[in-house]
């Protein structure tokens, strides 16, 4: 089933980004946990270095009962620093999941390695993966309806590049991106959406907070629409792209932005300057 909200005309003269005033979000029902994510990629290179941050890490603690902290590290040291994150109250995440199960899939890992080793979460669909790898919606759709099975816990990522935003498709791009999944959501206390508008990953660029709240408000509404208005309330929307210590406090007091997905940022000692940021 395709879901499409009713289109909402714009204003003349108002901004191909301004959504209209009906995205504006409501309070929330609950108050949605803040959640932020650490995502490695492929790095560090040596897990001596991993263990290095770690160490660093520890040297200011955080409140994990105000905010949850997930981190994905390389499919390597993964299993190596798992337990040093859980003693600092953080949970490990694989940074990506296969779309198939066991057999003969080479250089691949599934659900069942996850529930084995106890790792809860898993990212999907970050764009690097679209972009470089190929990964299309029908292949997420397939990785998460396999997670939802197995109970295994999502943060699924959606965004733009810059010619979409440029040419007015930052709405259009995100609602194709969760169409595809929507039907194979049964659990939502299982999924957190991570927006991350793929100009602003690792080039400094940031969406501005008036951008990053306009554009999640309307992924918000748009869920109201497509599955119900409690999910759309419950549901934990982060923001990615260049965030830093210095501009998290900003975009975290947006009413719409429920924490981060970090790249860079999170291979520093200063990673919990956001984590405690978000946490107060």
């Amino acid at each position: 089933q395709d879901f499409k909200p009713p289109a909402v005309p714009r204003p003349p003269g108002s901004s191909a980004f301004t959504p209209p005033a009906a995205f504006a979000s409501a309070p929330s029902a609950m108050p949605r946990t803040p959640i932020v994510g650490g995502n490695w990629k492929c790095n560090p290179a040596k897990l001596a270095d991993a263990q290095t941050l770690l160490g660093a890490w520890k040297e200011k603690a955080f409140d994990n009962s105000k905010v949850d902290v997930v981190i994905c590290p390389t499919a390597l040291h993964l299993p190596v620093v798992k337990a040093d994150l859980e003693a600092m109250g953080m949970q490990a995440c694989t940074q990506n999941i296969s779309a198939t199960g066991m057999g003969a899939f080479t250089g691949e890992w599934n659900v069942e390695h996850l529930k084995d080793m106890e790792i809860a979460w898993t990212l999907i669909g970050h764009s690097e993966r679209r972009v470089k790898y190929g990964e299309t919606d029908e292949v997420t759709a397939t990785k998460l309806e396999l997670c939802q099975k197995a109970g295994v816990k999502v943060i699924f990522c959606i965004g733009e590049s810059l010619e979409e935003r440029e040419s007015g498709k930052t709405d259009e791009v995100n609602k194709r991106q969760l169409t595809a999944v929507l039907p194979k959501i049964t659990n939502w206390d299982d999924i957190v959406i991570a927006y991350e508008p793929v100009w602003a990953i690792g080039t400094g660029k940031v969406a501005t907070p008036d951008q990053a709240q306009e554009t999640q408000a309307a992924i918000r509404e748009f869920l109201k629409t497509a599955v119900s208005e409690e999910v759309a309330d419950n549901v934990r929307i982060q923001y990615g792209g260049s965030v830093t210590p210095e501009n998290c406090a900003e975009l975290i007091a947006k009413p719409d932005i429920d924490g981060f997905l970090v790249g860079g940022a999170s291979l520093k000692a200063s990673f919990m300057d956001i984590i405690c940021t978000v946490g107060a």
